[in-house]
């Protein structure tokens, strides 16, 4: 792509894909068309940089659609001060929106290789409020305490209260919640020290994050 057809493909994934699925926050706007996805994309896959679609990664694992990492941007509303953790860096893209929207992240990714990459990737953003992690983060993520907001780019079969409890008060979280074809967007915000409260955003479907817990089948 030359430099032009980047720019209309980027203007053109804005106002067709992101702005019509409500996603209408200005700052969130702003860091999608100056951030560069096409950089975060296999280079195989060049071509659907600004499509509608889901972009394979290694390891059998996707880069989201535009319009799915917009509307998670806009629902967690983040600060310039929100220390932020992030479950599944994948291509680390959406890793580097939050970086320029809130005070400071940890990323945390059970595949050193896609860890690895996405700080190559980032290095020449020039942010440095990024921090790598790679683990197993299936059932929480204690290491690097509280934080405002988080972010977990899989599914979960089922919610982990542990996660809840790495927010701070006033903190929110996106998740997807299901399995197969049942699965909910929600929003959920700490309220207090031993509660939160729960909003239901939309519907979609995700690949659950690798190692969750799922439910225990009934068994007769």
């Amino acid at each position: 792509m030359t430099d032009i057809n980047l720019d209309r493909a980027r203007y053109n994934m804005i106002e067709q894909q992101i702005r019509p699925w409500d996603v209408l926050d200005p700052r969130v706007l702003d860091v999608i068309a100056n951030t560069p996805r096409e950089r975060f994309v296999p280079k195989e896959y060049q071509n659907l940089a600004f499509t509608d679609t889901e972009i394979p990664l290694a390891h059998g694992q996707s880069m989201l659609e535009p319009k799915l990492e917009g509307r998670i941007l806009q629902a967690l509303q983040i600060k310039p001060t929100d220390r932020i953790l992030e479950i599944g860096t994948g291509s680390g893209y959406l890793t580097a929106c939050l970086g320029k929207l809130g005070g400071s992240v940890v990323s945390v990714d059970i595949y050193p290789e896609f860890s690895q990459q996405a700080q190559q990737q980032i290095a020449g953003l020039g942010l440095e409020n990024i921090e790598f992690r790679v683990g197993d983060a299936a059932c929480g993520w204690q290491q690097d305490g509280e934080f405002d907001v988080i972010v977990i780019t899989g599914s979960l079969p089922m919610p982990q209260p542990a996660f809840q409890e790495s927010l701070t008060i006033g903190g929110r979280m996106f998740v997807v919640i299901g399995d197969k074809l049942l699965m909910e967007a929600q929003r959920i915000v700490r309220v207090s020290a031993d509660a939160c409260s729960t909003e239901s955003l939309f519907e979609t479907h995700l690949p659950n994050l690798i190692n969750a817990m799922k439910p225990q089948a009934f068994e007769f």
